[in-house]
C-alpha cells in the first residue's frame, strides 16, 4: 500500500525486454533506499513494482506483460522521469489517501492552462472508470494523490499548485500524454459490496446499473 505522496522523482536507466515482459532499472535520485530490502515494493508512476536487485543508485524490477498492457508503462523510455514512493509502514503519515499501486486504467491529458501560479489539467478517463470519479474526491494520477476539482462525464479537472508541479512529473504534463489512473479504493469496494449475492454471478463486469439501484430503492422512481 502507498499514500500517493511522491517521495522523489527518479529516471528510467535501462529497459530490457524479455519476451512478453521486461526488466527495468530505475535510478532513484534522492529517494532514501537505506531501509529497502530485496522483495520490497516501490511505486513507479503509480505501479507497484518489486525490487529484485539493489545496485546502489536505484533498483531493478520485473514488469509483467499484464502491467505493460494495462498501464502507460509502455510509453516510458530510457531517461524518462518517474514518480517514486516506497510502500507505507504503520508509522507513515497518511498525507494523501490509501493507494494500492494497481492501475485501473489509462487516462489522457486533454488540456492544460495556467491559473495564477497553479496549473489546471483536464484528463479524460476510460468510460468504465467515470462512475468512480467524484468532485472533491481522490484519484491517483501517475502515482500522485490528487483532489478532483470538477467532473464532466468521463473527464475531470485538477488544480495543481507550484509545489506539486516542481516535486513530481506533473510539470511535464502536456495534452496527449497518457497517464496511469487508480480510482479511490473505497468507491471500488463499496460498489462490489452493494452488489451483494449478485457479485457471485457471471457478468460482463458492468457493476452497478441504474436499474439495480432503482430496484433496491437507491433511486427515487417519482
Amino acid at each position: 500500500m502507498f499514500t500517493g505522496i511522491i517521495q522523489a522523482v527518479g529516471t528510467i536507466a535501462a529497459l530490457d525486454p524479455k519476451g512478453a515482459d521486461a526488466r527495468v532499472r530505475v535510478r532513484t535520485g534522492q529517494l532514501d533506499l537505506s531501509d529497502v530490502a530485496l522483495g520490497d515494493s516501490i511505486a513507479v508512476n503509480g505501479i507497484c513494482l518489486t525490487a529484485v536487485a539493489l545496485p546502489g543508485d536505484g533498483f531493478l524490477a520485473d514488469v509483467s506483460g499484464e502491467t505493460l498492457s494495462r498501464s502507460a508503462f509502455a510509453d516510458l523510455r530510457v531517461g524518462s522521469a518517474v514518480n517514486l514512493e516506497k510502500a507505507l509502514t504503520l508509522a507513515t503519515r497518511l498525507g494523501g489517501h490509501l493507494v494500492s499501486g494497481h492501475v485501473d486504467g489509462i487516462g489522457t491529458v486533454v488540456a492544460r492552462r495556467e491559473e495564477g501560479r497553479s496549473v489546471r489539467f483536464r484528463i479524460a478517463a476510460p468510460a468504465e472508470l467515470a462512475r468512480y470519479i467524484a468532485e472533491k474526491g481522490s484519484i491517483t494520477v501517475d502515482g500522485i494523490s490528487l483532489t478532483v476539482n470538477r467532473v464532466v462525464g468521463a473527464e475531470f479537472e485538477l488544480n495543481i499548485v507550484p509545489h506539486s508541479l516542481s516535486e513530481t512529473t506533473l510539470g511535464q504534463f502536456q495534452p496527449g500524454r497518457r497517464v496511469n489512473l487508480e480510482v479511490d479504493l473505497i468507491a471500488r469496494y463499496l460498489e462490489r459490496l452493494m452488489l451483494g449475492e449478485r457479485a457471485a454471478l457471471p457478468s460482463e463486469g458492468e457493476g452497478l446499473t441504474t436499474a439495480f439501484l432503482a430496484e433496491h430503492g437507491f433511486l427515487n422512481s417519482r
